[in-house]
């Protein structure tokens, strides 16, 4: 337990912290965006039907 220091002797920790910053960041954009290609997560496409579906009734 007590050696684990020194992997920051061998990685750049800014480095490190960036790289994973920005796979987190493209993880979740991916997630999202599998989410919304299917019917029953699509909160977007929903709202959507619904706002045309209220607009018809109303006219």
């Amino acid at each position: 337990m007590g050696k684990f220091y020194k992997i920051w002797l061998i990685f750049d920790p800014r480095r490190v912290f960036v790289a994973q910053g920005v796979f987190l960041f493209l993880l979740a954009v991916m997630i999202h965006l599998v989410l919304l290609s299917t019917p029953g997560y699509n909160w977007i496409g929903e709202a959507g039907a619904r706002a045309q579906a209220q607009a018809a009734a109303s006219q």
